[in-house]
C-alpha cells in the first residue's frame, strides 16, 4: 500500500509538472520552428541526463533494454514534441486538451499491451467517463482546430501513451529517471544535428517569451516530469496513475489563474471535482 501510495504521489508531481508543456509550446512556437523546437529541447535535456548518468556512474543499459529506450525516445522524446509543436501551429492550446483528456486511455491499453496489466471492468467505466468530462469541459471553452491539427494530437496521443507505458515497464528494473535519461542520450546525435539543420537564420529575432518556453520544456518537460512520472507509473500501476492525466488540463488553467489573474469559471470548478472523482474510482479498480 505504501508503495503504491508513493507512485501516486510521484505520478501527481509529474503530471504538475507537465500541466505547463502545451502552453510553454504554444509560446515557442510562435518564434521557433516546430523541428528545431523539438529537437533544441531534446538535445538540452539529452546533455543534462548525460552529465547525470556520468557523474551518478550508472551502469549501462542490458542490450535487451534497447528497443525498449528507442521506443521511449520516439514516443516521448520525438514523436509527441513534435506532434504536438505541429498541431499547435493550427489549434489552440485550449483546443488541444481535447486530445490530451484521452491520454490516459491510451496509456492504460498501453499498459494492458506491453505490461500485462488486467484492470477491472469498472476502472474502464471511470477512465472513459473521466475522458469525457476533460473533452466537453474542453469543447466548451470555444477551443477551435483544424482537421490537421486534430489528425496531429491523435497521433501525438497515441505515441505517448505507448511511449509512458513503455517507459514504466522498464522503470521497474531500470529506475524512473535512469529510463528517461537513457532514451534521450540514445537520441541525443540525430536530435543535436537536426537541431543545427533547422535552426533559425536569426536567432536574435527570437523572443525572451519564446526561449522561455524553450527552457522550460528542455528542463522540466523533458527530463524533470519524467522522473517523477516514471516513478509514480511503475510503483502505482500503468492504468491507475495514469489516469492523473486527466487532472492536467486544470492544473494548467488553475496555474494561469494564479499566475496571469485570469478568471477560473465555475464549469471548471464543478468539471475538476467530476474528474477528481473519476480518478478515485479508477484508482479504486485499477
Amino acid at each position: 500500500m505504501a508503495r503504491s501510495m508513493a507512485g501516486w504521489g510521484s505520478g501527481l508531481l509529474g503530471v504538475l509538472i507537465f500541466s505547463g508543456s502545451l502552453p510553454a509550446t504554444r509560446v515557442a512556437v510562435a518564434d521557433l520552428p516546430p523541428l528545431f523546437l523539438t529537437s533544441a529541447r531534446a538535445t538540452i535535456a539529452a546533455v543534462l541526463a548525460g552529465v547525470v548518468l556520468s557523474v551518478s556512474r550508472q551502469r549501462l543499459p542490458l542490450r535487451s533494454d534497447l528497443p525498449g529506450l528507442v521506443v521511449v525516445a520516439l514516443g516521448v522524446v520525438v514523436g509527441f514534441p513534435l506532434l504536438t509543436a505541429l498541431a499547435l501551429q493550427s489549434v489552440t492550446a485550449s483546443h488541444s486538451i481535447v486530445f490530451i483528456g484521452l491520454l490516459p486511455l491510451a496509456t492504460a491499453l498501453f499498459g494492458v499491451v506491453r505490461a500485462a496489466e488486467q484492470p477491472r471492468p469498472a476502472f474502464w467505466v471511470f477512465s472513459g467517463l473521466g475522458a469525457l468530462l476533460v473533452s466537453g469541459f474542453a469543447f466548451m471553452q470555444g477551443g477551435r482546430g483544424s482537421w490537421q491539427g486534430d489528425a496531429l494530437m491523435v497521433a501525438a496521443v497515441l505515441v505517448c501513451g505507448l511511449g509512458y507505458a513503455e517507459g514504466a515497464r522498464l522503470s521497474r528494473r531500470l529506475g524512473g529517471w535512469q529510463v528517461i535519461s537513457w532514451a534521450l542520450v540514445l537520441s541525443l546525435p540525430a536530435m543535436a544535428c537536426l537541431a543545427v539543420v533547422t535552426r533559425p537564420a536569426s536567432l536574435s529575432a527570437t523572443g525572451v517569451p519564446a526561449w522561455a518556453g524553450l527552457a522550460y520544456v528542455s528542463v522540466f518537460s523533458m527530463l524533470v516530469g519524467f522522473v517523477f512520472w516514471y516513478r509514480g507509473l511503475a510503483r502505482g500501476g500503468i492504468a491507475g496513475v495514469g489516469q492523473l492525466q486527466l487532472l492536467q488540463p486544470f492544473f494548467g488553467l488553475a496555474l494561469a489563474g494564479w499566475l496571469l489573474g485570469e478568471a477560473v469559471p465555475p464549469l471548471m470548478v464543478a468539471a475538476t471535482l467530476g474528474v477528481v472523482a473519476c480518478v478515485a474510482g479508477a484508482r479504486r479498480f485499477a
